[in-house]
């Protein structure tokens, strides 16, 4: 049985709270960890043994380029901090985390930055996948749209039968409105990532209407019902209702703070329970 959108957006809020926010709250009992290495950020999420979420930590970073680690260094140093003030913070020592990659790229290059950070792997799968097994879809499919690349996982009896992933992403959006107003494109992505003006989206519409069309190539005979998506870009005001509008016969779902659904589905994954440790005096 699925999870209702309620109780995952109930995740998201605690989860978006929570987000580099650096103040004590020690923690007794098990824990697992997720580390998302995106291509506009990266992000490490502790969850207790039930799945609610401890601690959030969340960097813009460009070390991370279609599936590749551009950056190898400045990645595993990125993931190093998370994992150290996650730590401080909750008063645990982390030593195997879950991470993720891209459908069709190279689980490898996502587990070597891990293992550069000093701390084991836990589990590895790709994106789209986990969002699939955290809200525990019997068919659908799920839709990552991230920094470079939109990705569709295809679930049916409750196991992805299809994970695909094609060029087209964020940074995209942020070409076209960078294009369209003559800025740089830090400043457009500052734009994108703030704005709450729905005339954006109207200007990067084309761009979504692509989106679509690689996600109608993805889900090609499947008879979907319901595709739910994820990624920072869906949160851009009027996202949704542009790349539903590709999908009249399918219901389009949209958690309330897409760019963690990801970051907080790679942490419930894993199994690896650790539990607090005890120091003396």
């Amino acid at each position: 049985m699925s999870r209702t959108m309620a109780e995952v957006n109930r995740l998201l809020k605690k989860t978006a709270g929570l987000i580099n926010d650096d103040t004590a709250s020690p923690f007794q009992g098990e824990f697992r960890v997720g580390v998302d290495l995106g291509t506009a950020d990266i992000q490490t999420i502790v969850l207790d043994a039930d799945g609610n979420p401890l601690a959030g930590y969340m960097d813009w970073a460009n070390v991370v380029r279609d599936g590749v680690v551009v950056d190898f260094f400045g990645a595993s140093q990125i993931v190093r901090e998370q994992v150290r003030r996650a730590s401080a913070k909750l008063g645990i020592h982390i030593e195997h985390v879950s991470t993720s990659f891209p459908p069709g790229t190279d689980s490898r290059i996502s587990t070597n930055v891990i293992e550069a950070a000093g701390l084991e792997v836990a589990g590895v799968i790709d994106e789209p996948s986990s969002v699939a097994k955290l809200l525990q879809l019997d068919h659908a499919a799920v839709v990552d749209i991230g920094g470079g690349t939109t990705g569709t996982a295809i679930i049916e009896q409750g196991r992805v039968v299809c994970s695909r992933d094609d060029a087209t992403g964020g940074r995209h959006i942020t070409l076209a409105l960078a294009g369209h107003f003559g800025i740089p494109y830090e400043e457009a992505e500052e734009m994108k990532r703030t704005s709450k003006d729905l005339a954006l989206c109207r200007l990067a519409t084309p761009v979504i209407a692509k989106m679509a069309d690689i996600v109608h190539g993805h889900i090609a005979g499947k008879k979907v019902p319901a595709i739910y998506l994820t990624g920072g870009s869906c949160a851009l005001p009027g996202f949704l209702e542009v790349f539903a509008a590709e999908f009249p016969d399918v219901e389009v779902l949209l958690p309330s703070h897409p760019l963690y659904l990801t970051p907080l589905a790679i942490a419930s994954y894993s199994d690896v329970l650790e539990a607090r440790e005890v120091r003396a005096g």
